[in-house]
């Protein structure tokens, strides 16, 4: 009898120890971010990624990047089954402490998953829409906002001469709106944001006191920052229009910069001059899965 019950109690501790060592079914597997282009968001927005599962966004993290545009973090975790199943990937840019669980409307890359492989760029409609190849436009010099004839190289303005719009721009999703600057010694000057070519931006902070035409554009007469002097010879300036993600906390162009130009050292007022298309900047990159 005893040799019976000794035989059952190992019996029944061998299956204990067997059921016991099983191994834990692996759930979850890494896939991999590679993206160049991006910048320094602050401390106050982070890059955050999303798998496409069934039209479903599901979050895989977030990760920053530094000043010379590394990635903070180019491996992630995700459920193998949403890793299997995802269609697209997409990249967008979130407050740092977020207490919504969705992506915000600030969607800079995505693409489709091809195999094993999704390409992201901003002209995915999941993201911008457009790469910008077909931006173009040109600009005046010119102040009209105030009523001397002396410091027309003080004004940069996004129209033709008439009074037509000089920008093609394509329509913006939401969460992203145009911005002009006048770029001086490195300092960056806004000029306002705007949605319409043929319309007025948002902001005056250094025109005159008469009203500026219905466009895009700005005269740099009063309220000059420190460490600048107006009324401002633009001469040998920088004009760009970018892209800014809205909203938006920095004081500076964002990386996406779809029409730059150089105004000319003699450049004369009420001349247009062209500006380059900028798109070949635009920061691209890849997701690859297992």
């Amino acid at each position: 009898m005893r040799i019976t019950n000794f035989l059952l109690i190992a019996l029944v501790s061998g299956l204990f120890i067997l059921t016991g060592c099983q191994e834990t079914p692996i759930t979850t597997n890494n896939f991999t971010v590679s993206i160049a282009g991006l910048e320094d968001l602050g401390n106050d927005y982070v890059y955050e990624g999303w798998l496409i599962v069934n039209g479903t966004p599901v979050s895989t993290g977030t990760f920053t990047v530094n000043n010379t545009g590394v990635l903070s973090q180019t491996s992630f975790e995700a459920d193998i089954s949403d890793l299997d199943n995802a269609t697209k990937f997409v990249l967008s840019i979130e407050p740092s402490v977020d207490s919504d669980p969705a992506p915000s409307a600030v969607k800079i890359l995505a693409g489709d998953f091809s195999n094993n492989t999704a390409t992201l760029s901003v002209g995915d409609g999941a993201a911008l829409g457009s790469d910008f190849s077909t931006a173009a436009g040109s600009y005046i010099l010119a102040t009209p906002t105030d009523a001397l004839s002396n410091n027309e190289n003080s004004g940069v303005w996004w129209l033709v001469p008439g009074g037509t719009p000089s920008l093609t721009l394509p329509t913006l999703p939401s969460g992203w709106r145009y911005e002009g600057w006048a770029v001086v010694n490195g300092m960056p000057l806004s000029t306002g944001t705007f949605t319409n070519v043929s319309g007025a931006d948002d902001a005056a902070p250094y025109s005159g006191p008469n009203a500026g035409p219905a466009f895009p554009g700005e005269d740099f007469l009063t309220n000059a920052p420190s460490g600048i002097t107006f009324p401002l010879d633009l001469s040998n300036a920088n004009v760009v229009i970018s892209v800014e993600p809205f909203p938006d906390n920095s004081e500076k162009p964002f990386l996406l910069k779809p029409l730059v130009a150089t105004v000319p050292a003699n450049a004369t007022n009420g001349t247009s001059y062209n500006m380059n298309n900028n798109n070949t900047t635009n920061p691209s990159g890849t997701v690859t899965r297992p």
